[in-house]
């Protein structure tokens, strides 16, 4: 059995790392995220980890 870890950045909506990385890789940036995901819509507390999730990925998704 594998084990696949996968990190909660809104505990909210239940949304995992993976999940912004893959909306990301589909061409979201952040305000689609935010509105697909759900991401910083209650409480606000994982609205910085999300933003900086999306920004990293979408940084290492870019063509050279």
């Amino acid at each position: 059995m594998e084990w696949v870890l996968e990190m909660y950045v809104c505990l909210c909506k239940a949304v995992t790392q993976k999940q912004i990385e893959d909306a990301v890789e589909q061409g979201d940036g952040y305000a689609q995220v935010r509105q697909k995901l759900g991401v910083a819509s209650d409480c606000g507390c994982c609205g910085q980890m999300a933003k900086k999730v999306t920004v990293s990925y979408t940084h290492l998704t870019l063509p050279t």
